[in-house]
């Protein structure tokens, strides 16, 4: 049946919700927790760190149907047309009995004060889905997004592996039984128009495809489009900011396309983390490492690359390396296209090249030139689920000894991201040497005057940008052996 137009209907655990009076900044975690007193959802931090309120959200990708973990504090009902959301209370059996993934965290002693237990099921249960066999490094990193106090990671770890060799009968698992209903479920409420919800003076829009949302655009040149809400959640969460009339564009399956040609990649602004990441790490081996360090599992799921560039944040992860790969970004309204370099994109502090009624459609990423050299190191002060301080990104050609062309781009250094031109400049044509790089160093000072900021020092930001130039001439010339273990991105 074709969707009404003022209400969002969505799957919750087992039954069919439609709301029609909602907030465009009403989250999941309110919803599941005061509305439907859900309560082993538990709101941590409500920013998307902790992973207390973590839940599966599944999603028809094509004809198939995945599942994947989301922070359900950050996550807003606008977004959930067409969608499975599955808490903690789905798990267990009819009879009580626990799903192999409970058990497990029982049997292996993986919770104590419990506060934070069943976000780590529900990270778990979504490993335990999509991974039959995981290894140490597949745990660790869908756990990234929990954090646990008191128990300690090790019990929680042996409890995963335990899980993953604990597979009853199909029958008992909640998703694995009902897939195919819920898929067939999911595709009746696929939207064909554009939905709009009115609530006072607030206005939520969902629309079904790219033209529909340039037409909202259009109709509303000043809404706030939200795609995965990693940074529009704090907006509401902690700064308490108004956002209507908002966009909601997460559910638009031709903005999440890739397309994988010889001259190069084009990702839709809808393309997660999660999406991007086999693509981007096959093409550019540095940008894997990376994307594994941008949040936890649940932000990577939710969050996009276009997403990342719109917001125009001086500290976003993905344009520094894109900037130096030559990347170029398109732009769309109702009026038509245009597409610029991505590095014109960023104009100022909290203002990009965008007109009223023009999004982000999509990002261009040419072919790297096999004796390139390509590389991004990120620098925060915690390994996993942390902000940048910095991040350098940078691409080399080096012919006959001598450096024949090079980009380096930074966030975290300038009010955006930003190339280093001058240190451009102090490379090309020199011999790739140590003397160069050394000479080079002393250039940053005239591209970059980072501030100090609780991330770091403007001391600290300027030589670590110094040193990050030095670890890639030891990387890509033929001084590896002792840093191979430090992969691009992997400190």
């Amino acid at each position: 049946m074709p969707q009404p137009n003022g209400s969002i209907s969505f799957i919750l655990n087992d039954r069919e919700v439609a709301l029609s009076d909602i907030a465009p900044t009403a989250t999941l975690l309110d919803y599941v927790r005061l509305e439907r007193r859900l309560t082993g959802t538990k709101e941590g931090c409500a920013e998307g760190d902790c992973g207390a309120c973590t839940v599966l959200v599944g999603r028809l990708v094509g004809d198939r149907l995945v599942y994947e973990s989301v922070n359900a504090c950050i996550r807003f009902l606008g977004s959930l047309q067409a969608t499975h959301v599955v808490t903690v209370e789905h798990l267990a059996g009819s009879d009580g009995t626990l799903h192999p993934v409970q058990q497990a965290m029982v049997d292996f002693h993986g919770s104590q004060c419990g506060f934070c237990t069943p976000g780590f099921v529900m990270s778990l249960y979504g490993l335990w889905l999509g991974n039959d066999d995981p290894s140490h490094a597949d745990i660790e990193k869908a756990l990234q997004g929990n954090l646990c106090r008191c128990t300690g990671y090790e019990p929680i770890v042996r409890a995963a592996e335990a899980a993953a060799k604990a597979r009853p009968s199909e029958v008992f698992d909640p998703i694995v039984r009902e897939r195919e209903t819920i898929t067939a479920r999911l595709k009746a409420l696929a939207p064909t128009e554009t939905i709009t919800i009115r609530r006072d003076d607030d206005c939520l829009i969902v629309p079904a495809d790219s033209d529909g949302l340039a037409r909202a655009l259009a109709d509303n040149p000043g809404a706030t489009v939200v795609a995965g809400s990693t940074d529009v959640g704090l907006w509401v969460t902690k700064q308490m900011r108004p956002i209507s009339p908002v966009i909601f564009i997460n559910g638009i399956t031709d903005l999440q396309q890739i397309d994988v040609r010889a001259d190069g990649l084009t990702i839709g602004a809808g393309v997660s983390y999660t999406m991007a990441h086999a693509a981007l790490a096959k093409t550019f081996p540095g940008f894997g490492p990376l994307i594994d360090r941008i949040g936890g599992e649940q932000v990577r799921n939710m969050g996009t690359i276009g997403g990342n560039i719109a917001n125009g944040s001086p500290i976003g992860d993905s344009p520094p390396p894109l900037i130096v790969l030559g990347a170029t970004v398109t732009l769309r309204s109702k009026d038509g296209r245009r597409t610029l370099p991505l590095e014109d994109f960023f104009i100022a502090y909290g203002k990009q090249d965008r007109k009223p009624g023009e999004f982000v459609e999509s990002i261009f990423v040419p072919s790297l030139p096999a004796d390139d050299h390509f590389a991004a190191y990120k620098i925060s002060k915690r390994r996993d689920e942390d902000i940048s301080a910095l991040l350098g990104a940078f691409r080399l050609s080096v012919e006959d000894g001598v450096v024949r062309s090079a980009r380096i781009a930074f966030g975290g250094m300038a009010a955006t991201p930003k190339r280093a031109t001058n240190v451009e400049a102090a490379l090309i044509g020199k011999p790739w040497s140590e003397e160069t790089v050394r000479n080079a160093q002393a250039a940053f000072e005239s591209d970059y005057q980072p501030l100090t900021d609780w991330r770091a020092t403007s001391d600290y930001r300027m030589l670590a940008a110094k040193n990050l130039l030095m670890r890639f001439f030891l990387e890509s010339g033929g001084e590896t052996a002792q840093l191979v273990r430090f992969a691009a991105g992997d400190r």
